[in-house]
Protein backbone atom coordinates (compact mmCIF):
# COMPACT_ATOMS: atom_id res chain seq x y z
CA UNK A 1 0.00 0.00 0.00
CA UNK A 2 0.98 3.73 -0.91
CA UNK A 3 2.56 5.04 2.66
CA UNK A 4 0.02 7.10 4.41
CA UNK A 5 1.20 10.41 5.52
CA UNK A 6 -0.49 12.51 8.45
CA UNK A 7 -2.04 15.71 7.62
CA UNK A 8 -2.49 18.37 9.93
CA UNK A 9 -6.05 16.65 10.78
CA UNK A 10 -4.25 13.86 12.17
CA UNK A 11 -6.00 11.51 9.68
CA UNK A 12 -3.54 9.30 7.22
CA UNK A 13 -3.60 10.04 3.81
CA UNK A 14 -2.04 8.36 0.71
CA UNK A 15 1.04 10.35 -0.87
CA UNK A 16 0.82 12.51 -3.51
CA UNK A 17 2.54 14.59 -6.34
CA UNK A 18 2.83 16.70 -4.28
CA UNK A 19 4.58 14.67 -1.46
CA UNK A 20 7.28 13.63 -3.83
CA UNK A 21 7.97 17.10 -5.29
CA UNK A 22 8.20 18.70 -2.16
CA UNK A 23 10.24 15.26 -0.70
CA UNK A 24 12.69 15.70 -3.80
CA UNK A 25 12.94 19.44 -3.83
CA UNK A 26 12.05 19.87 -7.87
CA UNK A 27 8.75 20.89 -8.94
CA UNK A 28 4.96 19.05 -9.46
CA UNK A 29 6.23 19.23 -13.41
CA UNK A 30 9.82 17.74 -13.38
CA UNK A 31 7.65 14.75 -11.42
CA UNK A 32 5.40 14.42 -13.32
CA UNK A 33 7.45 14.35 -16.61
CA UNK A 34 9.67 11.54 -14.98
CA UNK A 35 7.09 9.66 -13.99
CA UNK A 36 5.49 9.35 -17.43
CA UNK A 37 8.92 9.29 -19.22
CA UNK A 38 7.46 12.01 -21.52
CA UNK A 39 10.44 14.20 -21.28
CA UNK A 40 14.28 13.93 -20.64
CA UNK A 41 15.91 14.87 -17.47
CA UNK A 42 18.99 14.74 -15.57
CA UNK A 43 20.38 11.78 -14.29
CA UNK A 44 20.76 13.40 -10.66
CA UNK A 45 17.41 15.17 -10.86
CA UNK A 46 15.88 11.43 -11.68
CA UNK A 47 17.25 9.86 -8.72
CA UNK A 48 16.22 12.07 -6.48
CA UNK A 49 12.72 11.89 -7.88
CA UNK A 50 13.10 7.81 -8.13
CA UNK A 51 14.52 7.98 -4.26
CA UNK A 52 11.14 10.28 -2.97
CA UNK A 53 8.69 7.77 -4.64
CA UNK A 54 10.38 4.58 -3.02
CA UNK A 55 10.43 6.67 0.34
CA UNK A 56 6.79 7.94 0.37
CA UNK A 57 6.04 4.75 -1.40
CA UNK A 58 4.09 6.52 -3.63
CA UNK A 59 1.57 5.57 -6.81
CA UNK A 60 0.48 7.33 -9.07
CA UNK A 61 -3.26 7.99 -9.64
CA UNK A 62 -4.59 5.94 -12.68
CA UNK A 63 -7.90 7.52 -12.99
CA UNK A 64 -5.52 11.39 -12.88
CA UNK A 65 -2.77 9.42 -15.51
CA UNK A 66 -5.53 8.53 -17.87
CA UNK A 67 -6.73 11.52 -18.62
CA UNK A 68 -3.57 13.42 -18.59
CA UNK A 69 -3.44 11.03 -21.77
CA UNK A 70 -0.94 9.02 -20.43
CA UNK A 71 -1.88 5.16 -19.94
CA UNK A 72 0.69 2.20 -19.53
CA UNK A 73 0.36 0.19 -23.28
CA UNK A 74 -1.71 -3.49 -22.56
CA UNK A 75 -3.27 -5.90 -24.45
CA UNK A 76 -6.19 -7.78 -23.09
CA UNK A 77 -7.03 -11.56 -22.51
CA UNK A 78 -11.00 -12.67 -22.15
CA UNK A 79 -11.28 -15.97 -20.89
CA UNK A 80 -14.09 -18.46 -19.48
CA UNK A 81 -12.02 -19.54 -16.36
CA UNK A 82 -8.74 -18.84 -15.06
CA UNK A 83 -9.07 -22.42 -13.55
CA UNK A 84 -9.59 -24.27 -16.64
CA UNK A 85 -6.37 -25.57 -18.38
CA UNK A 86 -7.16 -24.89 -21.84
CA UNK A 87 -7.54 -21.31 -20.90
CA UNK A 88 -4.83 -21.42 -18.63
CA UNK A 89 -2.10 -22.00 -20.95
CA UNK A 90 -3.53 -20.02 -23.38
CA UNK A 91 -3.43 -17.04 -21.04
CA UNK A 92 -0.11 -17.76 -20.61
CA UNK A 93 1.09 -17.79 -23.88
CA UNK A 94 -0.44 -14.15 -24.13
CA UNK A 95 1.20 -13.14 -20.79
CA UNK A 96 4.80 -13.96 -22.25
CA UNK A 97 4.30 -12.68 -25.45
CA UNK A 98 2.67 -9.12 -23.82
CA UNK A 99 5.77 -9.04 -21.37
CA UNK A 100 8.30 -9.31 -24.28
CA UNK A 101 6.64 -6.88 -26.26
CA UNK A 102 6.67 -4.59 -23.15
CA UNK A 103 3.00 -4.80 -22.73
CA UNK A 104 1.08 -5.35 -19.59
CA UNK A 105 -1.65 -7.92 -19.41
CA UNK A 106 -5.02 -7.35 -18.45
CA UNK A 107 -7.59 -10.50 -17.79
CA UNK A 108 -11.25 -10.73 -17.06
CA UNK A 109 -13.26 -13.60 -16.69
CA UNK A 110 -17.11 -14.59 -18.17
CA UNK A 111 -18.21 -17.34 -16.98
CA UNK A 112 -19.39 -18.39 -20.40
CA UNK A 113 -22.07 -15.73 -19.83
CA UNK A 114 -22.29 -13.85 -23.43
CA UNK A 115 -23.76 -10.46 -21.59
CA UNK A 116 -20.60 -10.45 -19.00
CA UNK A 117 -18.08 -11.32 -22.15
CA UNK A 118 -19.79 -7.79 -23.97
CA UNK A 119 -19.32 -5.93 -20.24
CA UNK A 120 -15.61 -7.39 -19.89
CA UNK A 121 -14.94 -6.26 -23.99
CA UNK A 122 -17.10 -2.48 -22.69
CA UNK A 123 -13.97 -2.38 -19.78
CA UNK A 124 -11.04 -3.11 -21.80
CA UNK A 125 -11.86 -0.66 -23.92
CA UNK A 126 -11.88 1.73 -21.50
CA UNK A 127 -8.60 0.65 -20.48
CA UNK A 128 -7.41 1.54 -24.10
CA UNK A 129 -6.10 -2.11 -24.56
CA UNK A 130 -4.53 -2.49 -27.81
CA UNK A 131 -5.76 -5.56 -28.34
CA UNK A 132 -8.50 -7.48 -27.14
CA UNK A 133 -8.00 -11.30 -26.80
CA UNK A 134 -11.49 -13.45 -26.79
CA UNK A 135 -10.70 -17.11 -25.78
CA UNK A 136 -12.63 -20.32 -25.96
CA UNK A 137 -16.01 -21.82 -27.23
CA UNK A 138 -19.17 -20.26 -28.35
CA UNK A 139 -22.21 -20.91 -30.33
CA UNK A 140 -21.39 -19.18 -33.42
CA UNK A 141 -25.21 -18.04 -34.81
CA UNK A 142 -26.18 -15.55 -36.74
CA UNK A 143 -26.89 -13.06 -33.48
CA UNK A 144 -23.02 -13.53 -32.52
CA UNK A 145 -21.50 -12.91 -35.29
CA UNK A 146 -23.77 -9.97 -36.22
CA UNK A 147 -22.21 -8.34 -32.35
CA UNK A 148 -18.65 -9.76 -32.97
CA UNK A 149 -17.75 -8.31 -36.40
CA UNK A 150 -19.34 -4.92 -34.66
CA UNK A 151 -17.21 -5.14 -31.54
CA UNK A 152 -14.16 -5.37 -34.05
CA UNK A 153 -14.97 -2.07 -35.95
CA UNK A 154 -15.48 -0.32 -32.94
CA UNK A 155 -12.14 -1.31 -31.64
CA UNK A 156 -10.72 -0.93 -35.29
CA UNK A 157 -11.56 2.93 -34.75
CA UNK A 158 -10.55 3.44 -31.49
CA UNK A 159 -6.67 1.97 -32.53
CA UNK A 160 -7.50 -1.11 -31.27
CA UNK A 161 -7.56 -5.39 -32.31
CA UNK A 162 -10.24 -7.74 -31.61
CA UNK A 163 -8.33 -11.58 -31.95
CA UNK A 164 -10.26 -14.31 -31.94
CA UNK A 165 -7.99 -17.42 -30.46
CA UNK A 166 -9.63 -20.53 -30.61
CA UNK A 167 -12.60 -19.17 -32.87
CA UNK A 168 -14.01 -19.37 -36.08
CA UNK A 169 -13.35 -15.59 -38.50
CA UNK A 170 -16.62 -13.61 -39.01
CA UNK A 171 -15.56 -12.67 -42.51
CA UNK A 172 -13.35 -10.87 -44.85
CA UNK A 173 -14.95 -7.81 -44.07
CA UNK A 174 -14.30 -7.51 -40.42
CA UNK A 175 -11.31 -6.52 -39.22
CA UNK A 176 -10.50 -8.91 -36.51
CA UNK A 177 -7.56 -11.26 -36.37
CA UNK A 178 -8.32 -15.44 -35.89
CA UNK A 179 -6.02 -17.84 -34.66
CA UNK A 180 -7.40 -21.44 -34.75
CA UNK A 181 -5.35 -24.94 -34.06
CA UNK A 182 -6.70 -27.48 -36.79
CA UNK A 183 -9.59 -29.27 -34.65
CA UNK A 184 -10.92 -31.01 -37.67
CA UNK A 185 -7.69 -32.50 -38.46
CA UNK A 186 -7.10 -33.40 -34.98
CA UNK A 187 -10.06 -35.59 -34.38
CA UNK A 188 -9.58 -36.97 -37.92
CA UNK A 189 -6.15 -38.09 -37.05
CA UNK A 190 -6.96 -39.18 -33.57
CA UNK A 191 -9.96 -41.43 -34.98
CA UNK A 192 -7.50 -42.75 -37.15
CA UNK A 193 -5.53 -44.11 -35.15
CA UNK A 194 -8.10 -46.19 -32.94
CA UNK A 195 -9.27 -47.15 -36.53
CA UNK A 196 -5.63 -48.46 -37.79
CA UNK A 197 -5.09 -50.69 -34.68
CA UNK A 198 -8.48 -52.01 -35.35
CA UNK A 199 -11.29 -50.39 -33.23
CA UNK A 200 -14.68 -50.10 -35.76
CA UNK A 201 -17.44 -49.60 -32.55
CA UNK A 202 -15.65 -45.98 -31.22
CA UNK A 203 -17.79 -44.00 -28.63
CA UNK A 204 -17.98 -40.36 -29.12
CA UNK A 205 -18.19 -38.65 -25.50
CA UNK A 206 -18.79 -34.70 -25.09
CA UNK A 207 -21.23 -33.98 -28.10
CA UNK A 208 -22.57 -30.65 -27.95
CA UNK A 209 -24.45 -29.39 -31.04
CA UNK A 210 -24.32 -25.51 -32.03
CA UNK A 211 -20.90 -25.16 -30.16
CA UNK A 212 -17.54 -24.37 -32.31
CA UNK A 213 -14.97 -26.90 -30.68
CA UNK A 214 -17.26 -29.94 -30.02
CA UNK A 215 -18.78 -29.58 -33.46
CA UNK A 216 -15.47 -29.26 -34.98
CA UNK A 217 -13.97 -32.42 -33.47
CA UNK A 218 -17.33 -34.63 -33.81
CA UNK A 219 -17.10 -33.52 -37.98
CA UNK A 220 -12.87 -34.93 -37.55
CA UNK A 221 -14.62 -38.08 -36.15
CA UNK A 222 -17.30 -38.78 -38.74
CA UNK A 223 -14.65 -37.46 -41.37
CA UNK A 224 -12.30 -40.32 -40.01
CA UNK A 225 -15.23 -42.73 -40.36
CA UNK A 226 -15.99 -41.93 -43.44
CA UNK A 227 -12.07 -42.84 -44.67
CA UNK A 228 -11.94 -45.78 -43.38
CA UNK A 229 -15.41 -47.29 -44.73
CA UNK A 230 -16.76 -47.53 -41.57
CA UNK A 231 -20.72 -46.90 -40.91
CA UNK A 232 -22.03 -44.03 -38.71
CA UNK A 233 -23.68 -44.84 -35.83
CA UNK A 234 -25.30 -42.21 -34.31
CA UNK A 235 -26.03 -44.04 -31.45
CA UNK A 236 -22.02 -44.00 -30.16
CA UNK A 237 -22.09 -40.28 -29.96
CA UNK A 238 -22.96 -38.86 -26.10
CA UNK A 239 -24.18 -35.69 -25.47
CA UNK A 240 -22.12 -33.35 -22.57
CA UNK A 241 -20.03 -30.37 -21.76
CA UNK A 242 -16.21 -30.55 -21.34
CA UNK A 243 -15.85 -30.78 -18.30
CA UNK A 244 -14.28 -33.92 -15.68
CA UNK A 245 -17.69 -34.59 -13.94
CA UNK A 246 -19.48 -34.66 -16.96
CA UNK A 247 -17.43 -37.25 -18.16
CA UNK A 248 -18.29 -39.18 -15.29
CA UNK A 249 -21.88 -39.02 -16.25
CA UNK A 250 -21.79 -39.70 -19.62
CA UNK A 251 -19.84 -42.89 -18.98
CA UNK A 252 -21.86 -43.91 -15.88
CA UNK A 253 -25.10 -43.54 -17.75
CA UNK A 254 -23.87 -45.36 -20.94
CA UNK A 255 -22.51 -48.28 -19.14
CA UNK A 256 -26.12 -48.54 -17.06
CA UNK A 257 -27.99 -48.83 -20.29
CA UNK A 258 -26.43 -52.72 -21.14
CA UNK A 259 -23.96 -54.67 -22.82
CA UNK A 260 -21.29 -52.59 -23.73
CA UNK A 261 -21.18 -51.98 -28.03
CA UNK A 262 -18.06 -50.17 -27.68
CA UNK A 263 -14.25 -50.93 -27.61
CA UNK A 264 -12.85 -47.69 -27.59
CA UNK A 265 -13.41 -44.40 -26.40
CA UNK A 266 -12.69 -41.09 -28.07
CA UNK A 267 -13.59 -37.89 -25.21
CA UNK A 268 -14.31 -34.70 -26.45
CA UNK A 269 -11.26 -33.23 -24.31
CA UNK A 270 -8.90 -34.85 -21.88
CA UNK A 271 -11.12 -33.60 -18.71
CA UNK A 272 -14.00 -35.74 -20.21
CA UNK A 273 -11.72 -38.54 -20.26
CA UNK A 274 -10.16 -38.24 -17.06
CA UNK A 275 -14.29 -38.46 -15.70
CA UNK A 276 -14.77 -41.58 -17.72
CA UNK A 277 -11.70 -43.01 -16.37
CA UNK A 278 -12.79 -42.55 -13.32
CA UNK A 279 -16.49 -44.08 -14.02
CA UNK A 280 -15.01 -47.18 -15.57
CA UNK A 281 -12.77 -48.06 -12.64
CA UNK A 282 -15.63 -47.76 -10.33
CA UNK A 283 -17.16 -51.05 -13.34
CA UNK A 284 -13.69 -52.72 -12.87
CA UNK A 285 -12.97 -52.07 -16.10
CA UNK A 286 -9.16 -51.27 -16.67
CA UNK A 287 -7.69 -48.96 -19.83
CA UNK A 288 -6.35 -50.28 -22.16
CA UNK A 289 -7.13 -53.90 -21.32
CA UNK A 290 -10.63 -53.71 -21.76
CA UNK A 291 -11.54 -50.26 -23.29
CA UNK A 292 -9.09 -48.05 -25.11
CA UNK A 293 -9.31 -44.06 -24.96
CA UNK A 294 -7.98 -41.04 -26.29
CA UNK A 295 -8.88 -37.16 -26.11
CA UNK A 296 -7.90 -33.90 -27.03
CA UNK A 297 -6.02 -31.28 -25.44
CA UNK A 298 -2.75 -32.98 -24.36
CA UNK A 299 -3.23 -30.72 -20.76
CA UNK A 300 -3.44 -32.00 -17.16
CA UNK A 301 -4.17 -34.96 -16.13
CA UNK A 302 -3.65 -36.87 -19.97
CA UNK A 303 0.25 -37.52 -18.98
CA UNK A 304 -0.95 -38.31 -15.87
CA UNK A 305 -3.49 -41.45 -16.98
CA UNK A 306 -0.89 -42.13 -19.51
CA UNK A 307 -4.02 -41.15 -22.38
CA UNK A 308 -2.75 -40.79 -25.59
CA UNK A 309 -4.66 -37.51 -27.06
CA UNK A 310 -3.88 -34.85 -29.72
CA UNK A 311 -1.57 -31.86 -28.58
CA UNK A 312 -3.07 -28.58 -29.05
CA UNK A 313 -0.44 -26.17 -28.93
CA UNK A 314 -2.24 -23.36 -26.41
CA UNK A 315 0.65 -21.05 -25.86
CA UNK A 316 1.60 -20.67 -29.04
CA UNK A 317 -2.12 -19.66 -29.86
CA UNK A 318 -1.30 -16.95 -27.24
CA UNK A 319 1.84 -16.12 -28.24
CA UNK A 320 1.00 -15.35 -32.06
CA UNK A 321 -2.48 -13.67 -31.10
CA UNK A 322 -0.50 -11.03 -29.72
CA UNK A 323 2.09 -10.85 -31.82
CA UNK A 324 -0.12 -10.55 -34.55
CA UNK A 325 -2.48 -7.67 -32.97
CA UNK A 326 0.70 -5.57 -32.14
CA UNK A 327 2.82 -6.45 -35.27
CA UNK A 328 0.66 -6.49 -38.29
CA UNK A 329 2.09 -4.73 -41.43
CA UNK A 330 -1.75 -4.71 -42.09
CA UNK A 331 -3.62 -3.35 -38.95
CA UNK A 332 -7.30 -3.00 -39.30
CA UNK A 333 -7.41 -5.86 -41.80
CA UNK A 334 -8.82 -9.52 -41.86
CA UNK A 335 -6.47 -12.08 -41.13
CA UNK A 336 -6.18 -15.92 -40.15
CA UNK A 337 -3.98 -18.15 -38.90
CA UNK A 338 -4.61 -22.00 -38.61
CA UNK A 339 -2.26 -24.08 -36.35
CA UNK A 340 -1.41 -27.35 -36.56
CA UNK A 341 -1.73 -30.70 -34.01
CA UNK A 342 -0.45 -33.95 -33.40
CA UNK A 343 -0.83 -36.96 -31.62
CA UNK A 344 0.96 -38.03 -28.76
CA UNK A 345 1.32 -41.36 -28.16
CA UNK A 346 1.09 -43.17 -24.45
CA UNK A 347 -0.45 -46.72 -23.41
CA UNK A 348 -4.34 -45.99 -23.53
CA UNK A 349 -4.78 -47.84 -26.62
CA UNK A 350 -4.73 -51.12 -27.25
CA UNK A 351 -4.24 -53.31 -30.42
CA UNK A 352 -7.67 -55.04 -31.13
CA UNK A 353 -7.04 -58.14 -33.10
CA UNK A 354 -9.55 -58.62 -36.88
CA UNK A 355 -13.17 -60.67 -36.06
Amino acid sequence: MPRRTAPDDGQPRLATIRDVARHAGVSVATVSRILSGTYPSAPSTRAKVMRAVRELDYVANAHARGLAGVRPKSVAIVVNSVISPHYAHVAQGVQEEAAREGRLCIVGTTGGDPERELATIGLMRQEQAEAVILVGNIVADDAHRERMASIARALARAGSQLVLCGRPPLGPDVPAIVVEYDNTAGAHAITSHLLSVGHRRILFLGRRTGYTTPDSRIAGYRAALTTHRVPHDPGLEVDGTMERGEGHRMMRERLDRGPRDFTAIFAANDLIAAGARDALRERGLRIPDDISMVGFDDLPPAADIDLTTVQVPHEDLGRTAVRLALNSETPGTAQHVLLGTHIVTRTSVHHRPGP
